[in-house]
């Protein structure tokens, strides 16, 4: 599918993983189900997709976690892209095992998963003797057993994956920490984007001169204006010798009070980059 799409319409974004991925359901959230996915096996080829008109619309890219944080090299595949952000998901990970229809409890001897996902439900796992087994995704592997249609296989997916391929979920939600979530970024090309009316969130790249005092004149100017800075991530800057750029995100109430600040910190630093002016995403 090539250039935007139209209000409504399905559009096609990229996304890291297979179908049944978590990356999958949060196109899908964002989306309301009017989406199709390009699986790629990096990131990078991600963004390279999304940047060409002749596959994708955009994609969807995870950018942080609420456990393990941010994951750093996407953010500077994102710098380095061109692309605008245009939306957020917050979105729970919900870790569920998965078997056969036909497969019960007492017949599991192995369970594939992504390594992330294994240690993410250890304390439900080590109840068991089961064979712990390393794949390149959780999707993948739960369209492993089903393909095989093993019946001593689990694996630990999503719900979306088990859907897809038929599996039952004999266990739902075995992650040891509940409160588990993933933010994603919804990812366009400027080109197929009108001017943004509407939102109440901000993404932004900077950085100043270090000299004394040149970040702490950035904070200063946000914290006097109607914005609420939620998030500050430095970055080293590639070829300098420990200087730094910084992403920051932004919240606020109407656009022109993010204007009026992006007109007050441009003076104050070296480069200054918009990401994308969008509606911050809701917890659920």
């Amino acid at each position: 599918m090539t250039k935007d799409a139209t209000p409504g319409s399905t559009v096609h974004m990229a996304i890291q993983g297979y179908e049944g991925s978590f990356h999958q359901e949060a196109a899908n959230q964002f989306f309301k189900k009017n989406v199709t996915v390009e699986c790629c096996d990096t990131f990078k080829e991600v963004i390279a997709a999304a940047k060409d008109p002749g596959r994708t619309n955009g994609c969807v890219m995870a950018i942080e976690n609420s456990i393990a944080g941010s994951i750093l090299p996407n953010y500077n595949l994102l710098q380095g892209s061109d692309l605008k952000i245009v939306g957020e998901v917050y979105m729970q990970i919900n870790q569920n095992l998965l078997v056969n229809p036909d497969v019960e409890l007492e017949d599991i001897k192995e369970v594939h998963s992504h390594t992330m996902a294994l240690q993410q439900c250890y304390e439900y796992l080590d109840q068991f003797r089961w064979k712990l087994v390393d794949a390149d995704d959780t999707a993948l592997s739960a369209r492993h057993i089903a393909q095989h249609k093993a019946r001593h296989i689990a694996a630990i997916a999503s719900k979306l994956a088990a859907e897809l391929y038929g599996l039952k979920i004999i266990a739902p939600k075995i992650q040891t920490l509940k409160n588990n979530y993933t933010r994603f970024l919804v990812l366009r090309r400027k080109e197929d984007l009108a001017t943004a009316v509407e939102g109440d969130k901000a993404s932004i790249n900077f950085h100043t001169d270090h000299s004394k005092g040149s970040l702490a004149k950035v904070l200063s100017i946000i914290s006097k204006e109607e914005v609420n800075l939620t998030k500050l991530q430095s970055f080293p800057i590639p070829g300098s010798q420990f200087r730094y750029q910084f992403h920051a995100d932004m919240e606020f109430e109407q656009i022109r009070d993010f204007e009026k600040v992006m007109d007050k910190v441009k003076p104050v630093t070296t480069g200054l980059k918009v990401y994308g002016i969008y509606k911050r995403g809701s917890w659920k």
